[in-house]
């Protein structure tokens, strides 16, 4: 099996027997597959929204989501074959600008949902939230994810 380690802001999508691993925060990963092909891949997105400003790049959930979706159509593969998994939008930080930051995290996880829901993809899992990081693994023959968390849980 191949590595392949995903950037933030970045997209992967493959056909071949691959682990793509990322580490998240408030970030979030989703993670798509196609059964019949055993093509998987996945974005890592910072922030939710591009306002439009600027080049439309990958480190926006609204982008990330549509051109990794893309990706598959362009291969012949259709948004209703897919299977979604999400991960990440932490919060990590405590201290004055804690509820500021957090909103980042919880709008990348929105996000996420919403965007799937409009292209009617299923999510079959999902791990979001909380505050702690995660590393994530997935293994793009099966679509299984190992994942592990990073970081003390804090109150």
């Amino acid at each position: 099996m191949e590595n392949y380690f995903l950037l933030p802001g970045n997209i992967y999508l493959t056909n071949n027997s691959t682990y793509i691993i990322t580490i998240l925060g408030s970030c979030v990963a989703v993670c798509l597959w196609d059964e019949e092909t055993k093509m998987g891949g996945m974005n890592h997105y910072l922030l939710p929204l591009w306002n439009g400003e600027g080049v439309p790049t990958p480190k926006y959930g609204n982008v990330a989501i549509p051109k990794l979706i893309g990706k598959f159509q362009d291969r012949g593969i259709e948004p209703k074959r897919l299977k979604a998994k999400i991960f990440g939008g932490a919060n990590l930080l405590s201290g004055q600008n804690k509820e500021k930051i957090s909103l980042i995290g919880e709008r990348n996880i929105e996000i996420a949902f919403e965007m799937l829901e409009k292209y009617k993809i299923p999510i079959i899992s999902y791990d979001v939230g909380g505050n702690t990081g995660r590393k994530i693994i997935m293994n793009t023959s099966n679509f299984e994810i190992r994942l592990k968390r990073i970081g003390r849980e804090m109150s």
